[in-house]
């Protein structure tokens, strides 16, 4: 499993901006993300994603979406993380 600079980025805004209000609440909720990538155990567990379509998958952990591409059987990239919550969509 592999992590894009994007995906790395965006794990240290959503903890940036939960640590305004619980310093522990952006722990957990970091190290749930993080935990929940660690299960894919195989390319098509998840759900494909609805908007970008394949080879694009999703997860959702807690209202955080994961979207990760498959690049082989045996490679995972986690491409971004967004409050799903929100537009995925920026303009």
């Amino acid at each position: 499993m592999l992590w894009d600079n994007q995906a790395k980025a965006d794990l240290k805004l959503i903890f940036e901006f939960i640590r305004l209000k619980s310093p522990q609440g952006a722990k957990n909720v970091i190290s749930d993300i993080v935990a929940q990538s660690k299960n894919i155990h195989f390319v098509e567990q998840y759900q494909v994603d609805e908007f970008l379509g394949e080879p694009f998958r999703r997860m959702i952990v807690r209202d955080y979406k994961i979207i990760y591409k498959i690049h082989s059987e045996t490679e995972i990239r986690i491409l971004q993380i967004f409050d799903a919550r929100q537009n995925q969509f920026k303009k």
